[in-house]
């Protein structure tokens, strides 16, 4: 496999590592597990700076003259990434929601 293939693969992975986290973070928010939610928010976006810093490598090195090879797979991860990126912000709205839901209501839904 070829280092671009790599990379592109390292966006495609951490990227849905982060919205995996952004939907358990969503879920755990749901059942006023605020700490939980909060963990969950954090690895997301260290998964989503992998993906972020694999990106920016792949950018490094076409900006070198490095020419990465554009392919339907480049295209599916870099969807990935602005996908993630959306979930993840979404999510920490939801979670805010959430939480503003359990100091007004008292955890009645």
């Amino acid at each position: 496999m070829k280092m671009d293939e790599m990379m592109i693969f390292g966006i495609v992975s951490n990227a849905g590592n982060a919205k995996g986290f952004a939907y358990e973070a969503i879920e755990a928010a749901e059942n006023n597990e605020f700490e939980k939610a909060e963990a969950l928010l954090k690895e997301g976006h260290k998964a989503l700076g992998e993906a972020h810093k694999a990106q920016t490598d792949m950018i490094y090195a076409e900006a070198q003259g490095d020419h990465v090879e554009f392919n339907i797979i480049l295209v599916h991860a870099q969807d990935h990434l602005m996908t993630a990126m959306t979930e993840l912000n979404m999510a920490e709205k939801f979670i805010k929601l959430y939480r503003r839901m359990e100091e007004q209501c008292g955890g009645s839904k």
